[in-house]
């Protein structure tokens, strides 16, 4: 594990605006018959002076996080397979117009997007770290390699299958520290006029929902408009089309160009200026920030403490690695949430990180409700809130806590 005091995209001098004290890795759920110790690390977010890249002080070993047994598969929430089919044919319809056009996804999961592309009979390749995931991929008929996408995979990738039209990755440039080694990967695979397509959180939205729980050991860098235009800029590239998406609580998808291959569009402009009008990366932005974590770990230990206090049953709704950070920073254990309940098999049975609240299945909730249910998984709320239906019902009530804590 490694600690900056410089930014790790243009080496300047950076500024610590919050620290999530000691946190576990978000995705290593605990066998409770005991075996490996839990690995811990210090969970402390900065920005930078010149470029304005937010970024973690410490970053995990990649092996530490992508493991043969990572839990997360994309395919398991429905309104995630309808954004990945989208995607896919947006780039069907647009860059992979030519028969022979290639597309490389790193970090691609259980191949949920590529899916579509194979199906409609394009070259593709799927780059993905984690074992389970790549063979549930592999299953479907996808060409996967093993590997983390770096200047040497991308280079190799080049030599065997020729340029890509498209290099596409969704919530996975954000968790890599070593942007350089992917940026050297992408100008190695990139075809002259290709695209390198990127979705992730955006730093605007979770300022503005404090949902601070996005901030975890997997996710590296918070992006705005600002900083990854500069980022662009600085590894030889241009930031040529940006779009908000409503999907995982708020994420913009970037479109990077080679320099000058690609006329910038307008929404580039438009997002620049909305961002210096929210003042989103000043310092009074962020320590307001800071103040409204600290209220919701404080209003959300108070509801669950008076909940525990009249007697009341509570449980959590979605094992999410989001949830660790809440969970451990606001210092929530089985004490106050009996047990969370999640469809993922390989996290049912387990307890989670750090807080050790035990994971059941959604058919146990549905066996006996509780009183009241934290939404752990907020950016699913509207396809779970439809799916537990019964839950409302049967005269249950939900406790979010973002953008501020309430009983729904």
């Amino acid at each position: 594990m490694s600690a900056t005091s410089q930014c790790r995209i243009c080496g300047g001098a950076v500024h610590e605006f919050f620290d999530f004290g000691r946190q576990p890795l978000a995705d290593a759920f605990v066998d409770p018959a005991g075996g490996a110790e839990e690995f811990f690390h210090r969970l402390a977010v900065a920005q930078c002076e010149s470029c304005t890249m937010v970024q973690l002080l410490e970053d995990v070993p990649r092996e530490r996080m992508f493991r043969t047994d990572y839990p997360y598969h994309s395919s398991g929430s429905t309104v995630m397979q309808q954004h990945f089919r989208a995607t896919a044919r947006h780039f069907l319809d647009t860059e992979l117009l030519d028969p022979d056009a290639f597309v490389v996804e790193f970090g691609s999961n259980d191949g949920i997007m590529l899916d579509t592309v194979h199906r409609a009979g394009r070259r593709h390749l799927g780059v993905e770290p984690c074992k389970g995931v790549a063979e549930a991929a592999a299953a479907k008929g996808i060409r996967v390699r093993n590997a983390f996408f770096e200047e040497s995979t991308a280079a190799e990738i080049a030599a065997a299958d020729g340029p890509a039209q498209v290099i596409y990755a969704a919530n996975t440039f954000s968790h890599i520290s070593y942007v350089d080694s992917v940026f050297r990967g992408v100008d190695a695979l990139l075809a002259p006029n290709g695209v390198f397509v990127f979705e992730d959180p955006y730093m605007a939205d979770i300022v503005e929902q404090t949902s601070f729980d996005q901030i975890y050991d997997e996710h590296f860098y918070f992006f705005t408009v600002r900083s990854v235009q500069a980022m662009a800029a600085h590894y030889g590239f241009e930031l040529v089309d940006v779009e908000h998406l409503a999907v995982h609580g708020g994420e913009i998808r970037y479109t990077v160009a080679r320099r000058g291959a690609r006329t910038p569009g307008p929404a580039v402009g438009l997002f620049l200026e909305r961002e210096k009008a929210a003042r989103i990366t000043e310092r009074d932005t962020l320590a307001r920030f800071a103040a409204a974590v600290d209220r919701v770990r404080d209003d959300l230990r108070a509801v669950l403490e008076r909940c525990k206090a009249e007697g009341a049953t509570v449980a959590a709704y979605g094992a999410t690695a989001k949830s660790a950070t809440l969970t451990n920073y606001c210092g929530i254990g089985p004490e106050l949430v009996s047990y969370v309940a999640d469809s993922t098999p390989a996290k049912q049975g387990r307890l989670s990180p750090g807080s050790h609240i035990p994971v059941r299945s959604p058919e146990d909730f549905r066996a006996d409700y509780p009183d009241y249910a934290v939404l752990f998984a907020w950016n699913h709320a509207e396809e779970i809130m439809a799916k537990e239906e019964g839950f409302r019902r049967a005269g249950g009530r939900w406790i979010v806590y973002v953008p501020e804590v309430k009983v729904v």
